[in-house]
Formats: C-alpha cells, sequence, structure tokens
C-alpha cells in the first residue's frame, strides 16, 4: 500500500503549505469524530521538504470510508477549510 498524497491544501497560512501544495512528508488526519488536519501548523515560517508532495500518514478517522487499519486507501486527498477547521475535504462517512 502506498501513502496517498495530498493533491492540494488550500492552508496558505501553514508552515508546510507553499503554493496549495503541502510539503510535510506525512500528515496525521483526524480523531474518531473529526476529520481535521492534525499536522496543521500555523506559521509565517516555512517547513517540510522543498520540491516534496506530502501524503497521508495516518488517518485515525474511524467514520471514513476510505479508512483501513488507520491508514487512507484513497487515491489521494485534498485538504481544506471546512467552518472553522482544516479538514480532509475526501472524508467519505462508512
Amino acid at each position: 500500500m502506498e501513502m496517498p498524497k495530498i493533491l492540494e491544501c488550500d492552508a496558505t497560512e501553514c508552515a508546510y503549505n507553499d503554493e496549495n501544495r503541502c510539503h510535510a512528508m506525512a500528515i496525521t488526519i483526524g480523531g474518531q469524530i473529526d476529520h481535521k488536519c492534525d499536522t496543521f501548523l500555523q506559521s509565517t515560517t516555512k517547513g517540510g521538504v522543498p520540491g516534496m508532495t506530502g501524503s497521508v500518514g495516518a488517518c485515525k478517522v474511524g467514520a471514513c470510508s476510505y479508512n483501513k487499519d488507520f491508514e487512507c486507501s484513497a487515491p489521494g486527498i485534498r485538504v481544506g477549510h471546512e467552518a472553522a477547521m482544516l479538514d480532509c475535504l475526501t472524508f467519505t462517512p462508512a
């Protein structure tokens, strides 16, 4: 199983975001109920690995149809603002 890539992230205020691309090596998504990006770090200082496209390292959202043993099985995900949180927009209820 390959880690799904983050196809797009609109959290431009995140340290790992550069031009709507995530440059964290791997992110963690949510808890049992929510599907927020746990790796989000608001900062003007940029981090991550330039030129690398981030992946989903772990998914803690038990209610998502893509969650297989706490790993994401989606082909790729999108991360963006939903209400007051930064969420995995690929989340699909199980």
